[in-house]
């Protein structure tokens, strides 16, 4: 099955972030993140392990407390439970994966 970027809704999540969910499988999901410059994701946690890849922009990412700073090119991993968050140092479009989906993150 093919998903077309254009056909994936925007979903505002915070003013400045917006998700699109790109994929979906049975067991997996791809979901686009474009974000401004100031956006802050309080630490949260869920189940789903987390991948994201850096496409463009800056962003401190904090997972069990560390921080670092990920740039274009680089990509993270969250284990489900883990606690995690972050602030956007510039704009960004960062892509993640979850497994298994996130019912939350369907539309």
């Amino acid at each position: 099955m093919v998903f077309r970027w254009q056909d994936a809704t925007p979903v505002e999540m915070l003013p400045g972030l917006v998700r699109r969910t790109l994929a979906v499988g049975d067991r997996a999901m791809v979901a686009e993140f474009r974000g401004q410059a100031g956006v802050v994701i309080a630490e949260h946690s869920h189940p789903q392990e987390q991948v994201g890849y850096v496409v463009s922009g800056n962003m401190a990412i904090i997972i069990a407390g560390v921080e670092n700073v990920v740039r274009p090119g680089d990509s993270y991993a969250i284990g489900g439970g883990v606690p995690h968050g972050a602030r956007f140092l510039t704009d960004l479009v960062v892509v993640e994966a979850f497994a298994p989906p996130r019912d939350d993150y369907r539309t």
